[in-house]
């Protein structure tokens, strides 16, 4: 069987030979049909994502944990779970049989590897509280799951979308998936802090939050108010750290501002089902294009160092024959 194998920190993957994977109790042999590469496969390659350690412990390894796969009689599901050595990237798998979950009809497998990123623009409402008629604020748009979210924002009902990131042509595109208006994050401080105040209008509900950092600390300061009356309440919902892992965070900007901070993963016990089948309707309904860019496993070290993707979500493709 062959399968992309990394054998060092940060190293990029390589198109190898690997024993053929046998299932035990429990288990099925998934035949993989297709696996986005998403930023946190890059981390924990990189050794920089929190949840690193096991991988970087199993060197040499398969990156990427979950995937679309079929099953031995057919049936097209996700799969996820996997414990390193072993991952998805990968000609076949072996999963626990309670880590499969069948793909709805009308869903190619490809885009079905990459409804993740979809579902995480549902956070703003998960975790967020978005109702319709609220401004949403989406912090690192440019990104596939950035672009994702303002389609979502707009499909959630949201009443005005703004939003950032470093690149004008990247910015001018979201115009055509449904932002209002845009910020250009790559400006002076006081520069970005008066942006976000004229951007602003009544006040951003709920900011989906890819990029943390110093984006994220320009807009908490400009969220202060500049009088004695109190800020609009804004929730926060931290998804990413895009900039940086850290930022600082003043008094008065929780004190008088109104800012609520919450993570990606608030209520997601109970809300994630939900918008998992709401983003499968509207992919089903043409409503949600997910974009993008099918690259086969034997091509893997060139897919996986490249630049030029522009919003397009990379998914490897497994050749069998």
């Amino acid at each position: 069987m062959r399968a992309a194998m990394v054998d060092r920190p940060g190293g990029v993957p390589e198109y190898r030979d690997v024993p053929e994977p046998q299932a035990g109790e429990g288990e099925v042999l998934v035949t993989v049909e297709a696996v986005a590469v998403e930023n946190v496969d890059r981390a924990i390659v990189a050794g920089t994502h929190y949840t690193a350690a096991a991988f970087q412990a199993a060197l040499p390894a398969v990156p990427c944990f979950d995937g679309v796969g079929r099953l031995p009689d057919g049936t097209l599901v996700g799969f996820g779970g996997m414990t390193p050595p072993h991952g998805a990237l990968a000609e076949r798998a072996v999963v626990q049989a309670t880590h499969t979950s069948p793909i709805p009809d009308g869903i190619e497998p490809a885009v079905a590897a990459a409804l993740s990123s979809a579902i995480t623009g549902m956070t703003m409402q998960t975790a967020g509280g978005l109702v319709p008629g609220e401004t949403v604020l989406v912090q690192g748009a440019t990104g596939v799951a950035g672009r994702l979210a303002v389609k979502v924002a707009r499909l959630l009902g949201a009443g005005r979308v703004v939003a950032t990131g470093r690149d004008d042509q990247s910015l001018a595109d979201l115009a055509h998936l449904g932002a209002d208006d845009v910020i250009n994050t790559a400006v002076d401080d006081d520069t970005l802090v008066a942006a976000f105040r004229a951007h602003a209008g009544d006040g951003y509900d709920v900011v989906l939050d890819f990029l943390w950092g110093r984006p994220t600390e320009m807009l908490t300061r400009a969220l202060v108010p500049q009088s004695f009356t109190l800020g609009k309440p804004t929730r926060l919902v931290q998804v990413g750290e895009v900039v940086g892992p850290a930022l600082t965070l003043t008094g008065d900007a929780l004190r008088t501002s109104g800012l609520e901070i919450y993570g990606a993963g608030r209520n997601a016990a109970t809300g994630i089902a939900a918008a998992y089948g709401q983003v499968v309707e509207w992919v089903r309904s043409g409503e949600l294009d997910i974009e993008v860019e099918t690259a086969p496993l034997s091509r893997i070290g060139e897919a996986w160092t490249r630049t030029d993707l522009r919003g397009r979500r990379l998914v490897i493709v497994p050749e069998h024959g």
